[in-house]
């Protein structure tokens, strides 16, 4: 017994030191084995890049969502009083497909699922129909109570304007990474352009567990921290865009057009500050999107119509063949075989060349051309860009064509037929008219920012593109512009805008037939358009709007729809943007004084009897803080937070806007979730209720339809710090 048991603990011996020598055992390494048992790591995901407007407002984000799980396998529940997995498949399904994009029956082939043995999966998920739960949803299926119904927080990209720019911001999709993690893809727009500047690189996390995977304490961690992808800053201003976005959907409701087109660009430098066209898609449910992913902008060519005339003008002037004085014979002009007419066909007798262009004579830029000749003109059309790419910073940029092959093409290209153009080519010549000769390079891209130190990374500035006429003749364009609003025969009389002096030149370019013979015939089937500047003895912007195949009402004319788009557009922005108006009315304001240490109830009256609307933080008595702070002139109706001691009883954050919430919530200390972005819907915590704890106050933002709201000098204070 002695020898045997001798042998056995010798053998067990030599196996010891065996494992101690080489680390393994039946050939398995034992630090990999305890490693994979005990060695943990965890992925911390990385945001995608920010894209903002030019005021740093979010046109596009990562925000917290949820994932919906369902946990299947009964050994879940431990305790059947209190079920934590799915105890009736069939009614959860039922419940579920009230709040995901799933049917009923899909649910429960879901919930029902087995493994290939027939044993049950732990928990399963709903593919794209169970993430990108929003707090709203998910609070509602929690009140259902469902057994096993589990939500686990994620993060989706987040377009809060709703229909925005949505050809040029695109839109992204989740995918599937080979280590189980989903990433967002851009696929479409700058979200697909810039996707290797807007994708941040994930960080990891690696710790020892014990075998009930909790922290083994005083064990060193290893922390590789995530690296988020870098912000856009755009030209866009959220405000102008949204002003291009309401006129552009109200005609398209109401004229039903095939397809529309608006930019906006600042006059002197080129910047667009609203670009948008229909049809277009809401790129948070890519709804409408269909198979239309060009970008008119920049990807569709158009014959241009009579606003090619301006540039015609603008040569003849240059070149000195201009007499606005001279006079020519309206209504026909041959070429060979071929005869051009005015649009009325038989024109108005004996004009000047003035009159013809107030009038968009087709035949006056005949007339003009042949003074001209056709190598001058061709010379000025190539110094204004046309034909070529304007090097604007998106991808995919088309030229069009400016034919030349027989003569009859440099007439019909005069008055802007045949020849094919782009809408920002025709933004970018503008900017030689409004900006004293010198034409400048469109562009989108205002700067590229590193998210986590906030270097610019890449800075996008106004670029010249050359000077195709002097500042004379763009001046005397500018005039002659004008005078087609403000003239009796002027054809863009639409367009006049009380207060501001608007020049600009109509377009009614004729539609090829699909079937490729000739034209399109009938009011219904033209390219409307107006190219216009204001205020026309300085522009400061320059707006475009193209409505193709309206469907007009027997006494309405093409006109009509595009300047319910340019003139609320062109107003609306010059307001905006504080250009006065000729006719300037003086604002009332009320300068705030300073308050701290006054009674709240005494200022509050005081406040209310000036038409402002005082916000008492805290029980009342004396004031400790307030906001806008001493000297800052404000409008009536705007709001003052008094801060006090003493609990906080929640106001009514109705039609509040992002900004005051922030300063609320920067001053009374209080838990708040905003959700979206514009001006507060709901609350999760009615008015009057007392907060006594740390629970968060849940508040759902809308974008209002229009978001141009007159501000006063307190914009120009820096908030209170949270």
């Amino acid at each position: 017994m002695f020898i045997f048991y001798g042998g056995l603990f010798f053998a067990l011996f030599l196996r010891i030191l065996y494992i101690q020598a080489t680390g393994q055992v039946e050939g398995e390494e034992l630090k990999a084995r305890a490693a994979a048992l005990y060695q943990k790591e965890a992925v911390l995901t990385a945001e995608r890049g920010k894209i903002l407007d030019r005021n740093g407002n979010i046109i596009a984000e990562d925000t917290l969502s949820y994932r919906l799980i369902a946990v299947v396998n009964p050994a879940a529940t431990t305790n059947k009083e209190k079920p934590q997995h799915v105890v009736d498949p069939e009614e959860t399904a039922k419940v579920l497909a009230k709040y995901i994009a799933m049917d009923e029956s899909e649910i429960y082939k879901i919930l029902t699922k087995r493994r290939p043995d027939g044993r049950y999966y732990y928990q399963v998920e709903f593919g794209a129909a169970g993430r990108g739960i929003s707090h709203e949803v998910k609070t509602k299926i929690e009140n259902e109570k469902l057994p096993g119904i589990k939500f686990v927080s994620d993060t989706k990209r987040y377009y809060p304007n709703g229909v925005f720019a949505s050809h040029l911001i695109g839109f992204t999709q989740r995918e599937k990474k080979g280590d189980g993690t989903f990433i967002s893809v851009g696929k479409m727009g700058l979200e697909l352009t810039y996707n290797k500047q807007l994708t941040g690189q994930n960080g990891k996390i690696e710790y020892e567990s014990d075998a009930y995977h909790y922290l083994i304490p005083n064990r060193e961690k290893m922390v590789q921290p995530a690296k988020n992808g870098n912000n856009i800053y755009l030209t866009i201003d959220k405000t102008i865009q949204n002003f291009l976005e309401d006129a552009m959907t109200k005609v398209h409701k109401e004229y039903n057009p095939e397809a529309m087109v608006g930019i906006v660009a600042d006059a002197k430098t080129g910047e667009i500050l609203a670009m948008s066209q229909r049809p277009t898609f809401n790129p948070e449910t890519r709804e409408g999107l269909e198979n239309n992913w060009l970008n008119y902008v920049i990807q569709e060519v158009i014959e241009p119509g009579s606003t090619m005339k301006t540039f015609t003008l603008a040569a003849a002037i240059e070149s000195g063949h201009w007499n606005p004085n001279a006079t020519y014979q309206s209504g026909a002009y041959k070429v060979l075989d071929r005869t051009i007419r005015d649009h009325n066909t038989y024109g108005w007798g004996r004009i000047t060349y003035l009159e013809g262009f107030q009038r968009s004579s087709n035949t006056a830029m005949a007339n003009l051309l042949e003074i001209m000749g056709n190598d001058t003109f061709m010379k000025y059309l190539n110094a204004f860009g046309f034909g070529q790419k304007t090097g604007i910073d998106l991808p995919g940029e088309v030229t069009g064509t400016i034919l030349t092959r027989y003569p009859i093409n440099y007439v019909t290209t005069s008055f802007g037929q045949g020849s094919t153009v782009t809408p920002i080519q025709l933004v970018q010549a503008m900017t030689a008219i409004t900006n004293d000769g010198v034409m400048m390079q469109p562009y989108v891209i205002d700067k590229i920012v590193d998210s986590t130190t906030g270097k610019v990374i890449e800075e996008h500035k106004p670029k010249e593109k050359g000077k195709p006429i002097s500042a004379s003749t763009a001046k005397q364009v500018r005039e002659i512009l004008a005078s087609t609003v403000t003239s009796e025969v002027g054809t863009a009389r639409n367009y006049k805008i009380d207060g501001y002096e608007v020049a600009g030149k109509t377009g009614t370019a004729q539609i090829p037939n699909p079937n490729g013979k000739g034209y399109l015939y009938g009011k219904n089937n033209y390219l409307y358009s107006f190219l216009g500047m204001a205020p026309a003895d300085n522009p400061r912007l320059i707006v475009y709007v193209a409505v193709k195949r309206p469907k007009l009402k027997d006494t309405e004319v093409g006109s009509e729809p595009v300047a319910k788009v340019f003139n609320p557009v062109m107003e609306n922005s010059l307001k905006y943007l504080n250009i006065d108006p000729e006719d300037v009315k003086p604002v009332e304001t009320v300068k705030i004084r300073n308050y701290i240490g006054k009674n709240a109830v005494n200022i509050q009256h005081e406040l209310e009897s000036q038409g402002l609307k005082p916000i008492v933080i805290g029980e009342g008595g004396e004031i400790t803080d307030q906001y806008p702070k001493e000297g800052i002139a404000l409008l009536k109706n705007n709001l003052v937070f008094l801060k006090t001691d003493g609990v906080v009883t929640l106001p009514s954050f109705e039609n509040w806007s992002l900004r005051n919430l922030l300063i609320y919530k920067a001053m009374s200390g209080i838990n708040i979730e905003i959700v979206g972005e514009g001006y507060v819907e709901s609350q999760s915590v009615t008015e009057n209720t007392v907060i006594s704890d740390s629970s968060p106050v849940v508040v759902k933002l809308k974008t209002p339809e229009e978001s141009f709201v007159q501000t006063s000098e307190e914009t120009e204070e820096e908030l209170p710090q949270d």
